[in-house]
């Protein structure tokens, strides 16, 4: 059997293709794998943030097209760029074990984030990133910087910029580890939903495919990934709003830590749920209603409108 396997053409996702594929295929070695490569929307605006451009689908509605379409089988996504509504006949068939959901800072110049001078330069176009920058460290400038793992460092060095954030998994899984100055803590940069959980995608009536991932399924990070998307879900927010989301699993209990936070970094709503991984969905679904209730809908609404 063949499988076609549809992903972007940057080096991090053919890696996180050609790992899924290496998995596939050591469930069934006879399997054979064609990747087939493709350059979205979202790679080919790199000179403005996504937040004003469309959102996170310009990383995803092209290889979902695939899938409908029948040109691939299979499509493997970071999670955090996928909406949390998929287009109809689509399913996620697995999560395999996600890699540190952390976010890394990158810089020549500072070894730690705070010991960046006042009124430094950090290059970022995440709104989550930057406004929990600020909360910190109201002092900083902000400016986007945009593009795969490569292009970001090497425009960062060429702007003379302090600093970068980068997802820590991304870096690990290029084995560009040695690039990483240093790993944010989630308490002070709660990272985006679904980070580092790699998400693969098939048809929802191919069910031999979808059989064939299943088998790659990690139960805990499954349950992450559904009580984070879930409480993103409720909030009905995206790339254009500064949101974090972060569940553990642990023992069969599962805790998440979510929050909204203004552009500015100076309003923040955060909140945590603990409770068995069976009810992952409804933990992420009251915990957004916290949020709303504490006053959360006022930024969703200032920014969404």
């Amino acid at each position: 059997m063949k499988l076609r396997i549809a992903t972007r053409r940057s080096p991090l996702a053919l890696w996180q293709a050609r790992h899924v594929a290496a998995e596939l295929k050591a469930h069934d070695p006879e399997l054979e794998v064609e990747l087939v490569e493709m350059v979205t929307q979202g790679d080919k605006i790199l000179d403005q943030a996504l937040s004003k451009v469309g959102g996170k689908d310009l990383f995803v509605k092209e290889i979902e097209q695939a899938l409908i379409d029948g040109s691939a089988d299979v499509a493997v996504h970071s999670l955090k760029d996928m909406p949390t509504k998929l287009p109809e006949g689509l399913t996620i068939g697995a999560h395999p074990p996600r890699e540190d959901p952390r976010d890394a800072w990158v810089s020549k110049r500072w070894s730690r984030f705070f010991d960046v001078p006042e009124g430094g330069r950090i290059g970022t176009s995440s709104l989550r990133r930057s406004a929990q920058l600020l909360r910190h460290r109201p002092d900083l400038k902000i400016e986007v910087l945009r593009g795969n793992v490569q292009t970001r460092l090497a425009r960062m060095e060429e702007r003379g910029l302090d600093g970068t954030l980068l997802a820590h998994a991304g870096l690990v899984r290029l084995g560009m580890a040695s690039a990483v100055s240093d790993v944010f803590t989630t308490d002070v940069l709660l990272p985006a939903v679904g980070q580092g959980i790699l998400a693969v995608e098939v048809r929802a009536d191919d069910e031999a495919t979808w059989a064939r991932c299943r088998a790659l399924d990690d139960g805990p990070s499954r349950a992450a990934a559904t009580a984070e998307r879930c409480f993103l879900d409720e909030l009905q927010g995206g790339c254009q709003v500064p949101i974090g989301g972060h569940a553990t699993v642990e023992g069969g209990q599962l805790e998440l830590v979510g929050m909204v936070c203004s552009l500015d970094g100076k309003t923040v709503y955060q909140g945590i749920r603990n409770g068995p991984v069976a009810d992952a969905e409804a933990l992420g679904r009251s915990l957004a209603q916290e949020l709303l209730g504490q006053g959360a809908d006022v930024i969703l609404r200032a920014l969404l409108d």
